[in-house]
């Protein structure tokens, strides 16, 4: 018994040191495990962007877009800390793109470059520079038809969108990728979690996939992106291009012209620019309520960036796309700048990052940061100048309607009974129609106020209402919302409201071949005697549905009502606050004028305005007779700035 017990405890205690070992190798495998690291509220640069794996895939689509018979495959560029490939899980940041091999991403037009393998070396933009050090992984899609990608682009259809809904569901193991040489590839490094970022048509494919409920995409950030392709083409039946769908997915295929000729003639086919209706070719293009995606569907969260003076991707793609996710929940942010199509880090740099930063982490990485205890919008109210607020529109809001009358004046009277105005629907430019107000001019009817008593902030979306008579089946409407009055504005209608200086900053790790560097930009500011806030545009025809075209018999009276496009703007004390109407803008629509004479009973007619005060009329509020506005105008057109 005593050699038995013995040997027992001698067993006993040898189990006892090879357990400890095996504790002492586990615990000190475990301290070795790479981890994210968090401190102050925020992911720090731990992971070498130097040695950082750069690789590419081919995940497979869904759409067989060229039609040759096999599905495409999407073109996946790929930079991950090497750690991932030592059993850290990291998430993706996805930035989708049609731009990378021709026009390039942000402001100094960077484009991808690759190694001798076809592995990639530069990535556009601070993304990667930024985010793989701390924990990230930083995907570059080809959008189908472009860059490396197979297929052809078909300007936000169900190529655009299913493409980068692949690319999604491959991260989560429901989709097959390969490599070069056609094996079978997975995202084994993936967490499943990926946010989505981009400008222009890099943000519309966020908000594409964002609306196929796609599972994994847990949050995008869109900036000044597309909602509704036919809200960026068209306004209640006119249109801003005429074959634009041709035009556009040829800019962004560099391969030869015939490959996707007789997609682009299809496309133009089926836009209807004859009627400038909303038909099946728009509906597929709609995010809010589409055919493909569809915002009911949408499970992210949503960083969305826009600037108010966006006259590419205008306002009401951000406005409607807002108010859609509110209406259902979904956990939003919100910026709004005062610049056309410009990116938040060529305007607010320093801001962005951190904000950006802390929006990833939050989402992508689970770090509690507060980010969603903060005020949900920030809106820039001025040159040097942003203030924050709980929403936008800007909570209590009021809605004002102004009143037309037949001495030229605007205030909150009716006009009385059986008064009119009327003009001829002309084609021209809104410097005309703006130009010498207070003198008759044949082409348009303007309205202003008194001097503003108080300083005057609008917020959302004007809605103009009109009772007119028509002596022809239609007429097309322009209505102009002007700030007359000198004052030093962003000027947005130059550059974008930028200058781009010599001088750089940076963000993040650099290499050779991808730098983390970039010029700083000032903001552009001019002083001018008036300023157009808001501007809307209507066609008639469609007065009462975007479907179909119903003309106004020739001396019948109709109603027709519009909203302008939205903003977020303060007309300053002593300004007058006009309202132009008038027939085709030639600044932003291609539609011919019809010669129509419009009169306008005055005594029905209004444009309401979302004003943020308690007491928006008051002396001085009401329009004096004769007042004139500046001879001429001479507001630059700015130039399109597609990406």
């Amino acid at each position: 018994m005593l050699v038995s017990r013995r040997r027992g405890v001698s067993a006993a205690l040898a189990l006892s040191a090879a357990l400890a070992m095996v504790a002492g190798a586990t615990s000190a495998h475990a301290s070795t495990q790479p981890r994210i690291k968090v401190e102050q509220g925020v992911t720090q640069p731990v992971f070498s962007y130097a040695d950082a794996i750069r690789e590419y895939v081919y995940v497979e689509s869904s759409v067989d877009s060229d039609g040759d018979g096999a599905n495409d495959r999407v073109r996946v560029d790929i930079i991950r800390p090497k750690e991932s490939d030592q059993g850290l899980k990291v998430p993706a940041i996805i930035d989708e793109s049609p731009y990378y091999d021709n026009s390039g991403r942000g402001n100094e037009a960077e484009r991808k470059t690759y190694d001798a393998d076809g592995n990639p070396l530069k990535f556009p933009l601070f993304y990667d520079n930024y985010f793989v050090p701390r924990g990230y992984a930083v995907l570059n899609v080809d959008m189908i038809g472009t860059t490396r990608s197979d297929g052809c682009p078909d300007m936000g259809g169900k190529a655009d969108v299913l493409g980068g809904k692949a690319v999604i569901d491959w991260l989560n193991g429901r989709a097959k990728a390969y490599d070069a040489d056609g094996d079978p590839v997975k995202a084994g490094w993936s967490t499943g979690k990926a946010g989505m970022i981009g400008k222009s048509y890099d943000g519309t494919l966020a908000n594409a996939v964002a609306g196929t409920g796609v599972e994994g995409l847990a949050t995008i950030v869109p900036i000044n992106a597309i909602s509704s392709w036919y809200r960026y083409q068209r306004m209640n039946g006119l249109v801003y291009n005429f074959n634009y769908p041709s035009y556009l997915t040829n800019v962004v295929d560099t391969d030869p012209d015939a490959k996707c000729a007789a997609v682009r003639t299809a496309l133009d086919a089926a836009a209807g620019d004859d009627t400038g209706n909303y038909n099946a070719f728009w509906q597929e293009r709609d995010y809010l309520h589409g055919t493909i995606s569809d915002v009911r569907k949408v499970r992210a969260s949503v960083f969305a960036v826009h600037t108010l003076n966006d006259l590419n991707v205008k306002t009401d793609n951000l406005s409607t796309w807002w108010d859609a996710l509110g209406d259902r929940n979904v956990p939003r942010k919100i910026w709004l700048g005062q610049y056309e199509h410009v990116d938040p880090f060529d305007y607010r740099r320093d801001v962005w990052v951190d904000t950006l930063h802390r929006w990833f982490d939050y989402w992508l990485q689970g770090v509690k940061n507060g980010i969603m205890h903060e005020p949900r919008a920030d809106i820039q109210a001025g040159p040097d100048t942003w203030i924050t607020q709980k929403d936008w529109p800007a909570p209590h809001t009021d809605k004002v309607a102004l009143r037309p009358a037949a001495d030229g004046t605007l205030g909150l009277a009716k006009a009385d009974k059986g008064t009119t105005a009327t003009f001829t629907d002309l084609r021209q430019s809104e410097n005309a129609m703006t130009a010498d107000v207070g003198t008759p001019a044949a082409g348009r009817a303007a309205f202003t106020t008194g001097e503003l008593p108080a300083d005057l902030r609008m917020s959302g979306t004007p809605e103009v209402s009109l009772k007119v008579t028509l002596d022809k089946p239609t007429s097309n409407l322009t209505a102009l919302l002007v700030d007359f009055g000198e004052e030093a504005r962003v000027d947005w209608r130059s550059g974008g409201g930028i200058t781009t200086n010599t001088d750089e900053t940076c963000y993040g790790e650099s290499t050779e071949a991808d730098d983390a560097c970039y010029r700083t930009t000032t903001t552009r500011v001019a002083t001018r005697p008036l300023e157009i806030v808001a501007r809307g545009w209507i066609d008639v025809q469609n007065r009462d549905s975007l479907t179909t075209s119903s003309p106004l018999p020739a001396g019948e009276s109709g109603t027709v009502t519009w909203d302008t496009l939205p903003q977020d703007y303060t007309f300053k004390q002593g300004h007058r606050l006009g309202v132009i109407l008038a027939g085709t803008d030639s600044s932003y629509v291609r539609d011919a004028a019809t010669g129509a004479a419009v009169t306008v009973d005055l005594s029905k007619s209004r444009i309401t305005l979302p004003l943020v005060s308690d007491r928006p009329g008051g002396p001085g509020f009401g329009g004096k007779h004769g007042w004139h506005g500046p001879a001429r105008v001479d507001l630059p057109t700015p130039q399109a700035r597609l990406f």
